[in-house]
């Protein structure tokens, strides 16, 4: 095979499936036949032309499974054959000075999977050495995809905070993000709070795990949480800065906002409920590729599945209008294997 298919994104909103030339890797990178790709909200950078230069063709899509087809040159843990992953971060480069601080999620010279360079909504992807992820055996490539992306975010977020097991941790959203946070949060040992907008959520939220459930519309969340004794650390998964507003006094002592809804409107808060109590707001984006191998032994181990809608690899289009609808429960990936 001399060449594959993969959708190109141009100016907004602007997705072509057209047909590329099959290339060697280059010398630190891996080409691998991609067998699944979740479609995940952070797509809008390539589709909607929320990027550097909208008229350059770039292929969408961060949360890539596939089979190693091809090593580049000084690639020497990695073979043909090996079942991987790609999340959105596409490799650090190990020399700039966060990497040689071990903080390689903040690398400088990190390329964005389906943003800065070619994703997966493609039957062919290419990737750092650096930035693979193994796939364990017996986790389907369905499932893993999502895992990648919203579930290592979710995952690392849990862990940012200074909750002990036992302790009440809040997941506002019942999502993309959301629906797995709920599913972490319970398999780490928390005591765990959803906080959505009406009540047509509890009953998922409660099987997927929360303890408790808070009717945004009805109660001041942060109220609600502070009688339930304040939570440890709240994630924060909806993509607005107004519904994030009431959660900071829901804090318990030294307890901790971690943001990984990126919202177009701002974050206010008052003062006093930060100084009172020692809380603190933080950000968190995702996590490495050795991470992320943690994120993705821990939910196999522990039965941790999105819930998906599959669809196949020539309905990208339909794909990525599906997931902006905010109709999916909860995640959508193109199945390009079939």
């Amino acid at each position: 095979m001399s060449t594959y298919r993969a959708f190109e994104a141009t100016g907004v909103r602007n997705l072509k499936l057209v047909e590329r030339e099959l290339v060697d890797p280059a010398p630190g990178q891996v080409r691998l036949r991609v067998e699944t790709c979740g479609v995940c909200h952070t797509d809008v950078l390539a589709v909607e032309g929320l990027r550097g230069d909208p008229a350059q063709p770039v292929v969408p899509g961060h949360e890539i499974v596939g089979v190693i087809d091809a090593v580049g040159a000084g690639v020497t843990a990695w073979q043909p054959g090996d079942r991987v992953g790609v999340g959105f971060l596409n490799g650090q480069c190990g020399e700039c000075e966060p990497c040689r601080r071990g903080d390689f999620v903040n690398c400088r010279h990190q390329e964005q999977t389906g943003t800065t360079i070619d994703g997966g909504y493609a039957e062919v992807a290419y990737a750092r050495a650096s930035g693979l992820v193994r796939v364990p055996e017996g986790m389907p490539a369905v499932d893993a995809a999502p895992l990648l992306c919203a579930g290592l975010t979710t995952f690392i977020a849990l862990q940012r905070g200074p909750a002990r097991a036992g302790s009440l941790v809040a997941v506002q959203g019942i999502g993309g993000l959301g629906h797995l946070a709920l599913q972490y949060a319970r398999s780490l040992g928390h005591r765990v709070a959803a906080v959505a907008r009406g009540k047509d959520k509890e009953g998922a939220a409660r099987e997927l795990g929360a303890h408790e459930y808070i009717d945004s519309t009805t109660t001041d969340p942060g109220a609600a949480l502070s009688a339930l004794g304040g939570a440890s650390v709240i994630v924060a998964t909806a993509s607005s800065g107004a519904s994030m507003n009431p959660l900071v006094s829901g804090l318990a002592p030294n307890g901790r906002l971690v943001v990984v809804g990126a919202a177009p409107d701002p974050l206010t808060v008052a003062t006093p409920d930060l100084i009172f109590g020692t809380r603190s707001i933080t950000g968190s984006l995702t996590g490495s590729s050795i991470e992320n191998e943690d994120n993705l032994a821990f939910s196999l181990a522990h039965g941790i599945r999105p819930s998906v809608e599959v669809m196949p690899f020539e309905r990208a289009l339909e794909a990525y209008k599906h997931m902006l609808s905010g109709k999916a429960r909860f995640r959508v990936v193109l199945d390009t294997a079939a």
